[in-house]
């Protein structure tokens, strides 16, 4: 098996001035940018008397764009840095396999204001008399809502690796620095980017949260377009927040053309199959910098600092062979790490209930158990309609590339567009026509979580190898066994990845889905999402620490019953 790479005519274009122009003009104005929006982030700050909203002028529009755009990256660089180490860590190490992988489990199901509520007060202490407390807090509150989707997709993308691949690196003698650039990280890359640009995408939905924070009985508002939406929600301002909304869709279309497109295409080279596809997807922002010097040029420059960091690195004992290490030696150590793990979840769990008891009692866990199973009845019913509808278009844009040139941009925006920002819209309908949210809830859970099926299907199909699809076109495959012998088991992997993080991602939603806020109106729906949500803006700490718990036991519970099963089918029987 080899990988596919653009054809030469692709990347042997005749190199253009004015391309260097261009490219130089852009990453001068991107620095800039970069530097004057990063200057508001660290400005005095008072805790006493924070702001709690801010100007819904719409001339400052652009700049609070500017900020939230500025902490989406910072918290995408976070999210990929992470999904290396922990990813990496999970798939390669067996003990730690063993903690990290339930851990993921259980930071995913945390919903974002819970770590809200940890870690605000933290990061403002940390900053004191600085702005950049607040910022830290809302850049990691984003990170949540980006980094486990990504992990997973890494992971799943590791242990799934062709096992001739495996040999190779061994035969080899790789260094682990070595094997992880150049084979863990270009094997992993496809679909690495396709979760990122989901989980950039996950990360506007609580840009909202992120910036309007609102824990403790304290409220703290950042100079962002999130924010922005909060403060004309409080207003009752509807012009303002379809012009947030118009703005939103200009950013979200711009960066789409701009960087997700590129990268996409350009991940398309790290796809591992042995016949091109016919119409390769292109992108006119990657063009021009194929055709620019200064890609190359920076490649000379930092390229010669990559053997120095090999040897390193091998300096520091990252072998891909270690010594032999005698069995009863190797039984010890995993008795003693058993041991260890043990010891610290009965500590922490003996604590954790004692503090429950002594303040809200176990009665108030029997309550939240009680609304988890509505909050997990609204999960099931999206999960059903979101496979049912995005799973056939998903492989309709997957396998058809004509399509997926017009449908991935389409997706990608709808995708990123943060819907949470049409919840004032929605609940102003719902107040008009009287409807409840017990029932829409679960259509605005739906508009932060299905995206995750829908993208996850289409990396899927679109990862098919083509001689495999020749194969099926040549037999003349009837449609029922096309899907049923090719089609599903081919995106069956990546539909169980994206179904795991829909279903957290539609927990985490819960928590801004069943409590809408609209001027003097807010409308609740009966769930733990609404409960958190509550506890959270009370400064209740025990009724958030067991509706966080509540959410986690279910979300845990459901994945190790369930959707680990599936998982570990996919990597068994299904894998590529």
């Amino acid at each position: 098996m080899s990988t596919t790479y653009p054809s030469r005519g692709a990347l042997d274009r005749p190199r253009s001035r004015w391309a260097d122009i261009a490219v130089f003009a852009g990453a001068a104005v991107l620095i800039w940018l970069a530097v004057r929006v990063s200057a508001g982030m660290d400005v005095p700050f008072d805790d006493a008397s924070a702001p709690s909203s801010i100007s819904t002028d719409p001339a400052e529009l652009p700049y609070y764009a500017a900020r939230s755009l500025l902490r989406m990256f910072l918290a995408l660089g976070l999210s990929i840095a992470f999904t290396f180490v922990f990813a990496t860590a999970a798939a390669r190490l067996p003990r730690a396999e063993k903690v990290l992988l339930p851990l993921l489990d259980i930071l995913q199901s945390v919903p974002i204001l819970g770590f809200l509520s940890v870690t605000v007060t933290g990061f403002i202490a940390l900053f004191p008399g600085s702005s950049l407390g607040l910022e830290a807090a809302s850049i990691f509150a984003i990170f949540t809502s980006q980094a486990w989707n990504m992990a997973f997709a890494f992971h799943h993308s590791l242990v799934s690796q062709p096992r001739e691949l495996d040999e190779a690196a061994r035969n080899l003698r790789l260094s682990r620095w070595q094997r992880f650039w150049r084979l863990d990280v270009p094997s992993g890359m496809f679909p690495l980017v396709w979760n990122a640009m989901m989980s950039f995408g996950g990360g506007w939905f609580f840009l909202t949260a992120a910036e309007a924070i609102s824990v403790n009985n304290r409220q703290y508002a950042l100079p962002g377009i999130g924010s922005y939406v909060a403060s004309a929600a409080a207003e009752s301002d509807t012009p303002r927040i379809l012009l947030a909304i118009v703005t939103m869709v200009v950013m979200v279309i711009g960066l789409n053309i701009a960087f997700w497109r590129p990268i996409t295409v350009w991940a398309e080279r790290f796809r591992n199959e042995e016949t091109e596809a016919a119409n390769a997807p292109r992108s006119l922002v990657l063009d021009l910098l194929r055709r620019s010097h200064i890609p190359p040029l920076l490649g000379k420059v930092f390229g010669p600092l990559v053997y120095p960091m090999d040897r390193i690195m091998r300096v520091f004992g990252l072998a891909e062979h270690q010594l032999y290490v005698p069995e009863k030696r190797r039984r010890a150590n995993d008795v003693l790490f058993t041991a260890v793990v043990a010891v610290a979840l009965a500590v922490g769990c003996f604590y954790m209930l004692r503090y429950i008891d002594t303040t809200v009692g176990f009665g108030e866990v029997a309550h939240a158990g009680y609304l988890g199973v509505i909050t997990l009845g609204r999960v099931i019913v999206l999960l059903i309609f979101a496979t049912a509808i995005w799973v056939p278009i998903g492989v309709w844009i997957g396998l058809n590339p004509k399509v997926s040139r017009i449908a991935q941009p389409i997706v990608q925006v709808l995708a990123s567009f943060p819907a949470n920002f049409l919840f004032p819209l929605v609940t102003a309908v719902l107040v008009a026509t009287g409807a409840s949210l017990q029932w829409a809830g679960i259509l605005l859970m739906a508009l932060g979580a299905q995206w995750y099926i829908l993208f996850n299907v289409i990396a899927g199909a679109a990862a098919v190898p083509n001689d495999l699809r020749e194969a099926a076109a040549s037999l003349r495959l009837p449609r029922k066994l096309w899907w049923r012998k090719l089609i599903l088991p081919a995106i069956f992997p990546s539909y169980v990845t994206g179904a795991i993080t829909a279903a957290g991602g539609a927990w985490n939603a819960s928590i801004v889905a069943e409590i809408v806020p609209y001027g003097d109106t807010t409308l609740v729906a009966t769930g733990l999402g609404a409960y958190i949500a509550e506890a959270t803006r009370d400064g209740d700490s025990p009724r958030i620490l067991v509706g966080v718990l509540v959410m986690s036991a279910y979300v845990v519970g459901i994945n190790r019953l369930f959707w680990r099963r599936l998982y570990a089918l996919a990597q068994r029987r299904y894998s590529l």
